[in-house]
């Protein structure tokens, strides 16, 4: 489908529609200023697809599930159904690797992508999320599904103590499925000094599924069911003045698996679930350890400008469960050989942001400025000590400008940035499995000019109108086609395979905020000439693929107040996308499980019964995707529906309880990850009913 017909088309009939509305009758709400564009802007600013998810939701949701995925899972239309797992391979945005930060550090690896972005926070730390649906380079490398901008706790005038506390157990097993946490906030905001410090602490029981048993525990890439974490959290501010401004927040993440639980494999040909039984793995249980410090300096009138400086860290260490894959075999090692892989990386990076709003007097804004990541990385098989992905060092330099024309009802905005990166690699040896190839290193670089334009037009107060052009950038996860040579005499320098990925996000939507109703109508398409799908090898390990992939969707969210203390809304998406299997430079084949999202359907209604006394009731329906035929359709997709309440109640002396039903029907299910691209050792259910108690108390 041509997006510039789509787009026109919209456009023209909006240019001609005629909404009549009554000046009493728009009762504007602020909008929220989306930290997420680098530029002070307003939501409705913004060309493009915008969620924010704020504390409350964030706590309403941590009611019926135990983790930001499960979050992202339920409140995003365009965000694939949470595994349920310590991974978040194959959860995707608008079927592509959405970017997460943390207070804009970003949390994804770009040279070997170990799949745990969405597990370097506790979500009791975090006091919103900023959501840009859709390829962008403002943020740098890695967005080519869209940005996830997680912004932590913040202090307000004054002392405040806060604990929390909560239990959940499945109704059908609660023995081993009873899970616990508990947690503490300090924050205080006096003169020129403001502090926030917290500990949360998270012990996690198994996972049931609707036929009352155990689902099966992933030993491979790691599991969030019987399993430890941890979370401590700092953040310091300093005002200098009414101007200048210093930050530093430092965040210590860990979660591990215990490992008291091993896996029955199951049959996916037959529906036969993979299940969990007590039993001691063989190795380490899987781990994620992640260590975010930033440090931001701000002035106001800096030449005139609003200068943001933030230097940052991230330190990453992910071990993954093992195996006796012919992948680690090495025969100077023994016959029949176990083995694990531990992936480490090491971030630091500078941005500088420079904001001139309303430039010489004019209706023009500027933002400008420069960014710099180092990365690096290397994959070790740790029960060994081998390298399966050599020490690699990524350079990346990125100046950029972005400008914006505000003229009366439109808004115009353009910019470029122009990235530089350089890849470090020395002389390696690959492993046995791939024939101990000698591979000769190199420092091969890439540029890339990075263009985005967006039109906003404000029909009305309530309605706006926009159609946007951006374009993303990423690499192709280097460490999987480094370790994967199993060719002579090859050169990291004339490795094709090493280009980066670029995507391009074509966006027109149409939105409206009024008294009673918001509503968000979108259609994209997300384009990649040379992209980068992953296939599993014979042992299940992913490799890299390069191919050409084009992605596209629709996306509509809606909330309707009913009364003052009533509302209904619904959030729906329908996804699909192609890629090019015989390289001939059409797109010919169905992208899977692994990348599109099947269509769903989420309504719910939120009811305030009492100034003090809430509920929430959501439907979660993902729809049939059956694009196999022979013995591939055992990938196709066989939806569910699941319910879930929640209930939360104020007291005057003992704080705020909520209290949720997850899958209140008890739908038996298996995920849609294990249906699309599972194997019989993860072909896993969903969990069942699990009712959960949360406490949180403020002094």
């Amino acid at each position: 489908m041509n997006f510039s017909i789509i787009s026109s088309a919209v456009i023209g009939v909006l240019a001609s529609a005629s909404f009549s509305a009554n000046a009493d009758d728009h009762n504007k709400t602020e909008t929220m200023v989306v930290s997420a564009t680098r530029a002070p802007l307003q939501q409705s600013a913004v060309p493009a697809t915008v969620t924010i998810i704020d504390g409350e939701e964030i706590r309403q949701q941590l009611s019926v599930s135990n983790s930001l995925s499960d979050i992202l899972g339920n409140l995003l239309p365009s965000y694939s159904p949470s595994r349920q797992k310590l991974t978040s391979s194959g959860e995707t945005l608008r079927g592509r690797t959405p970017l997460y930060l943390i207070d804009g550090v970003p949390q994804s690896n770009p040279l070997r992508n170990g799949a745990r972005s969405g597990n370097t926070i506790d979500p009791m730390m975090i006091e919103r999320v900023e959501v840009i649906h859709g390829a962008s380079a403002i943020q740098g490398l890695g967005a080519s599904g869209g940005i996830i901008n997680i912004i932590t706790k913040t202090a307000k005038s004054g002392t405040e103590h806060q604990v929390t506390a909560g239990v959940s157990a499945p109704t059908s097993e609660t023995s081993e499925g009873m899970s616990y946490d508990a947690g503490y906030l300090v924050s205080h905001g006096e003169g020129q000094w403001q502090f926030v410090a917290g500990l949360h602490l998270r012990e996690t029981g198994m996972y049931v599924d609707g036929n009352g048993e155990l689902v099966g525990v992933d030993t491979t890439q790691g599991d969030t069911m019987d399993s430890s974490s941890e979370d401590l959290f700092g953040k310091v501010i300093y005002q200098f003045n009414s101007e200048q401004q210093l930050q530093l927040m430092v965040n210590h993440y860990q979660v591990a698996t215990n490992g008291d639980y091993v896996t029955v494999t199951g049959d996916r040909v037959n529906g036969i679930p993979a299940t969990s039984v007590r039993g001691e793995i063989e190795g380490e249980p899987a781990e994620n350890e992640v260590t975010t410090v930033s440090l931001n300096f701000s002035d106001a009138d800096w030449l005139g400008a609003d200068l943001k400086w933030q230097l940052f860290s991230q330190d990453f260490s992910a071990l993954y469960g093992g195996g006796r894959f012919g992948t680690f075999q090495d025969p100077a090692f023994g016959d029949d050989l176990y083995d694990q892989s531990r992936n480490d990386s090491n971030k630091l990076g500078s941005r500088v942001t420079l904001n001139w709003l309303e430039v010489a007097n004019s209706n023009i804004d500027i933002t400008t400025g420069l960014d710099f990541l180092r990365d690096r990385t290397y994959q070790e098989l740790a029960q060994t000590g081998r390298k399966w992905v050599p020490e690699t060092d990524f350079e990346n330099w990125a100046p950029y400008l972005q400008t914006r024309l505000n003229e009366g009802p439109w808004s115009f905005s353009a910019g470029l940035r122009y990235e530089y990166g350089k890849l470090i690699v020395d002389d390696f040896t690959t492993l046995a499995s791939y024939g101990s190839q000698d591979v000769e290193g190199g420092e091969p670089s890439f540029n890339e000019l990075l263009t985005n334009f967006g039109v906003v037009y404000e029909f009305t107060d309530e309605w706006r109108g926009f159609v946007s052009v951006s374009e993303g950038f990423s690499m192709p996860d280097v460490g999987r086609v480094l370790r994967g040579i199993d060719q002579p005499n090859q050169s990291v320098d004339s490795f094709l395979n090493l280009q980066p990925v670029l995507t391009e996000n074509n966006e027109v939507g149409v939105e409206y905020f009024g008294r009673d109703l918001a509503l968000s109508i979108s259609y994209f398409e997300s384009d990649s000439d040379l992209g980068a799908r992953l296939s599993p090898n014979a042992d299940g390990i992913f490799e890299v693929n390069r191919e050409k992939t084009e992605i596209n969707g629709f996306e509509l969210s809606a909330q309707y107040s009913l009364t003052q203390d009533a509302s209904i809304g619904a959030l729906y998406a329908d996804n699909d996308g192609e890629f090019d299997s015989d390289d001939d430079g059409r797109v010919d084949t169905k992208l899977g499980g692994r990348n599109i999202t099947p269509r769903r359907l989420n309504v719910f209604w939120k009811q305030s019964w009492t100034g003090m006394v809430g509920s929430r009731l959501q439907l979660n329906s993902f729809f049939d995707r059956k694009i196999y035929s022979g013995t591939e359709a055992i990938n196709n997709f066989e939806g569910y529906s699941t319910l879930d309440f929640s209930i939360n109640m104020l007291t005057d002396t003992a704080g705020e309880f909520t209290f949720g039903v997850e899958n209140l029907l008890d739908e038996d299910y298996f995920t849609y990850y294990s249906q699309t691209a599972g194997n019989d050792g993860g072909n896993f259910k969903g969990r069942g009913r699990t009712l959960r108690l949360n406490w949180r108390y403020s002094f």
